[in-house]
């Protein structure tokens, strides 16, 4: 049974616990916004790293973003990965982050290549129009190509029983048509300047958003009179939140994030 503040906002009565907590602490909230088919567990390391550094985290927010940012007192700091960098951007653009960090972001209206690998990792959904309407979940095989395919076969088989998990077809189908539908909801304000500094992560190897697409949003992003990089991560797929490496990642997220706090 939904809460009274969950039936009026959204927001559910976990991710409300959230910002109280945030609120009652005084530190700069950190919201973390996890992508499709992985589950928001993905962030939990990166939750306690950021605590450790005096940030309080928000975690496991897709649904409600601008709910949840709206109850913080204090404007947060926005960390998301693959769909969740795609949100991320649109909550910067939205003048919503304090400092955000976009990681392996899903394209936006505007990002114009489309390599065959991000086809062939977002086929298991995009090849079937009833698909808008399910949610879909990805084989082994399938995650192996689309996240994994930087690890060894064990920890790739480690990654898909720990965090994977089905995904709305629908954000796929937006995104696929982002470029050719006007109304699209898959658009960023990139040249608000109240955006405030935006760092893309892109890994190496990454299938699903390779390097041709992160380096295309952060051109639409430099249009921005903020502070706006980018760092390719050596040697790393779609995973790169979750696998062994997912400290040197979270450390550069980090390391970024604390220039502006």
């Amino acid at each position: 049974m939904s809460t009274t503040a969950e039936r009026s906002t959204g927001v559910t009565e976990h991710e409300a616990q959230q910002v109280e907590r945030a609120n009652a602490s005084g530190r700069t909230p950190v919201v973390f916004i996890h992508g499709l088919w992985l589950l928001p567990s993905s962030w939990d390391r990166w939750a306690t790293l950021f605590e450790d550094a005096g940030f309080t985290a928000v975690g496991q927010v897709a649904d409600h973003v601008d709910a949840v940012i709206h109850g913080l007192n204090k404007k947060p700091a926005v960390i998301g990965h693959s769909f969740g960098g795609l949100l991320t951007q649109i909550v910067a653009g939205r003048g919503h982050a304090v400092a955000s960090v976009a990681i392996d972001p899903a394209p936006f209206r505007g990002v114009l290549p489309l390599p065959i690998s991000a086809l062939k990792a977002a086929s298991p959904v995009l090849q079937n129009p009833a698909n808008w309407n399910r949610a879909i979940p990805l084989t082994y095989e399938q995650f192996r190509y689309a996240f994994a395919n930087a690890v060894s076969e064990t920890e790739a088989k480690e990654l898909y029983e720990t965090f994977a998990v089905p995904a709305p077809g629908a954000p796929l189908f937006q995104a696929a048509a982002a470029n050719v539908n006007p109304w699209t909801e898959v658009k960023v304000n990139t040249v608000n300047p109240e955006r405030g500094p935006l760092l893309i992560i892109s890994g190496e190897k990454d299938h699903t958003v390779p390097w041709a697409i992160a380096n295309a949003s952060y051109k639409r992003q430099m249009r921005n009179p903020g502070v706006t990089e980018i760092k390719e991560m050596p040697n790393r797929g779609h995973a790169l939140v979750i696998d062994n490496g997912w400290k040197e990642v979270a450390e550069t997220a980090l390391a970024f994030v604390k220039r502006f706090i």
